[in-house]
């Protein structure tokens, strides 16, 4: 995300250059350009209508107010603090609720127009390329729905038995809130959450106050460092915090709907093993706090929302008794991961999505190797097979059915959630990240995999500039290697291994909506 000083010298070279048309005297300037409205769409090529162009938003503050049941109501207000990127007549945010209040711009009233999922604002006065601006939305409503598992879009605030839980990946916040919800306009985020003084209140980032009148609490939590809206998390209701020893120098907290602490609290107090493990691999963690949530909901996934990743109950046990940490483990340190590549550095683009989920899965599958090291066996209570190598040549054999199925790695089908988070996002992204390092070598691959987190920590990055990084360190263009194994349609020979054998496609066992014959589980964390 550009800061206000870089956009302003950008502006500023943009109308000097833009000054010297044909014709016009020495140092003459052309007219500023007339207001116009901000862009509907940031061209996004899964998801083309969002986002919203001509600002960048570099804070929000959620002033929000909770009832007593977890299905109540919330009200309260949504403060923007953004630059304009151009002379602006009207912008937009990204909202598809139902509850919206009055707007407005620097202090004025403003006029509001709800067009599908976006809210039109055309303040009073237009405002300068350039200058610095504030939009409230006063009086702002949303209610937590329903989790229903038939429905993606009802994770985006959703009530679970005790307390809200927001899921909002990858393109639901603006069902519930306000924003500019595409990663390209990450912004800091203030929380300041008002709860009945028996619930207890938790967000993203770090708790810096805390107060208490007329029977209800302030919880006011800061997201220091840039966040994309999909990766808000609000958490009002009957939880406890659960401070733990920080590791690797970051302060932890566990957030557990009270009902199932006891019962995840062995598993989901390994963070601390797993957080030394990661930052070994990457380098040092990029956010203030980390820790898991843990909702009483059988929700099926878990998600990355930043710096307190979210979890259901049915990760770490089921009917039949507690579940083996070959299960819980490796996805845990799949979402710790995701705080590097998909939090810290966000995709541009949700084609580019492969970088998320590819490393996610890379690293818990790394995490599984090593500990089947110490204790064998446990790779393959994790997925089934024996070892690393062999997930690789198992993904490898099904390259050409995943890609005829959903489309290539680099190019998913479509933007529904299925194709979003297919099984080539994650294998196919691994297997991606697997050919890198047999072509270039395992010393290249991980001072590439350290310095693209470090680099471009807190930043919005593509596909082009992680494959350019690569090239960089590997000091030749890998452009072409890299394009066949994100693009073709077909999966390109694996360096150093001529004996693994691609299947063939059959059409009738891999027809959209069809289970292909996959020996791997479909993943569910995202």
């Amino acid at each position: 995300m550009p800061g206000a000083s870089v956009v302003r010298s950008t502006l500023t070279a943009a109308v000097c250059v833009a000054g010297m048309v044909a014709g016009a005297a020495p140092g003459a300037l052309a007219a500023p350009a007339a207001p116009s409205p901000g862009a509907q769409g940031l061209g996004d090529s899964l998801f083309p209508a969002l986002g919203n162009g001509g600002y960048d938003a570099l804070s929000y503050d959620f002033a929000l107010a909770f009832g007593t049941e977890s299905t109540s109501p919330v009200s309260g207000t949504v403060t923007m603090v953004a630059t304009a990127t151009q002379a602006l007549s009207s912008f937009s945010l990204d909202y598809a609720g139902s509850g919206s209040g009055p707007v407005l711009v620097n202090g004025a009233p403003s006029t509001v127009a709800s067009t599908g999922e976006k809210l039109v604002i055309t303040p009073k006065r237009a405002l300068p390329a350039g200058r610095a601006f504030v939009v409230s939305l006063t009086g702002f409503v949303t209610a937590p729905g329903l989790y229903d598992p038939d429905d993606p879009a009802s994770t985006d605030f959703f009530a679970a038995p005790s307390g809200t839980v927001v899921a909002a990946q990858p393109n639901f916040a603006h069902y519930a809130f306000p924003v500019n919800d595409h990663p390209l306009d990450k912004a800091l985020y203030t929380f300041r959450l008002t709860a009945p003084t028996s619930e207890t209140a938790v967000a993203n980032g770090a708790l810096v106050g805390k107060s208490t009148r007329n029977g209800a609490t302030t919880w006011t939590y800061l997201q220091r460092q840039p966040m994309a809206a999909e990766l808000i998390q609000l958490a009002v209701g009957d939880y406890d915090v659960i401070e733990r020893k920080p590791s690797a120098g970051v302060k932890l907290r566990d957030v557990v709907a009270r009902p199932v602490r006891d019962r995840v609290e062995p598993a989901i107090s390994e963070v601390g093993r797993q957080m030394k493990w990661v930052t070994n691999q990457l380098g040092a963690y990029p956010f203030d706090v980390y820790g898991s949530l843990v909702t009483d909901e059988p929700v099926g996934f878990a998600l990355e929302t930043q710096t307190l990743s979210m979890y259901g109950p049915d990760w770490f046990y089921d009917d039949e008794g507690d579940l083996p940490a070959p299960y819980w483990a490796p996805t845990m340190v799949h979402e710790l991961a995701h705080q590097w590549f998909g939090d810290s550095v966000s995709p541009s683009d949700w084609a580019d999505i492969w970088i998320n989920e590819g490393h996610a899965t890379w690293y818990e599958a790394l995490f599984a190797q090593s500990e089947d090291d110490a204790t064998p066996g446990y790779f393959d209570e994790y997925i089934g097979l024996a070892s690393f190598d062999e997930m690789a040549e198992v993904i490898y054999n099904l390259g050409d059915r995943y890609r005829d199925r959903f489309g290539p790695v680099g190019t998913p089908a479509s933007g529904a959630v299925e194709d979003v988070f297919s099984p080539n996002s994650y294998y196919g992204g691994f297997l991606v990240l697997y050919a890198l390092r047999q072509e270039i070598g395992k010393v290249a691959f991980e001072k590439l995999e350290r310095t693209y987190v470090s680099r471009y920590k807190g930043q919005t990055r593509s596909t082009a500039d992680f494959v350019a990084l690569a090239s960089q360190i590997a000091r030749r263009d890998l452009k072409p290697f890299m394009d066949a194994w994100l693009y073709s349609a077909t999966t390109p020979p694996m360096p150093g291994q001529p004996d693994w054998q691609v299947l063939p496609v059959v059409p009738a066992a891999v027809a959209r909506g069809v289970a292909a014959p996959d020996p791997l589980p479909v993943p569910t964390r995202r």
